[in-house]
């Protein structure tokens, strides 16, 4: 019998002076994500890019409960995006994305 894949959707923030595309991102959270974990990591997080607002600097991201603490330290450990200052915050958890936008409105 197949289990249901239980999500977390994280609101992030991004913290810095420069401007990225929800492209350079991702990769920036997948490169951090394979560093710390590998790929084996990488592949249980299932992360997926939900929203991003650029002007903002608020992004929303998708990942499994299993993974959430993996995803959660590989972001802790962003100090650069495309060679520029960034860091980026996680503002809230939720299990819906109903609630993380009610949360961060």
């Amino acid at each position: 019998m197949l289990r249901r894949i239980k999500r977390r959707y994280l609101a992030l923030e991004i913290d810095s002076s420069e401007a990225f595309g929800s492209k350079e991102l991702m990769d920036a959270i997948w490169n951090a994500v394979s560093k710390l974990f590998g790929e084996y990591g990488a592949s249980q997080a299932g992360l997926t890019m939900i929203d991003y607002d650029a002007e903002r600097r608020l992004a929303v991201v998708r990942t499994t409960h299993t993974a959430l603490g993996i995803v959660q330290a590989a972001l802790a450990s962003i100090t650069r995006i495309q060679d520029k200052p960034a860091a980026i915050h996680v503002l809230t958890v939720s299990g819906t994305i109903r609630t993380l936008y009610k949360r961060i409105k």
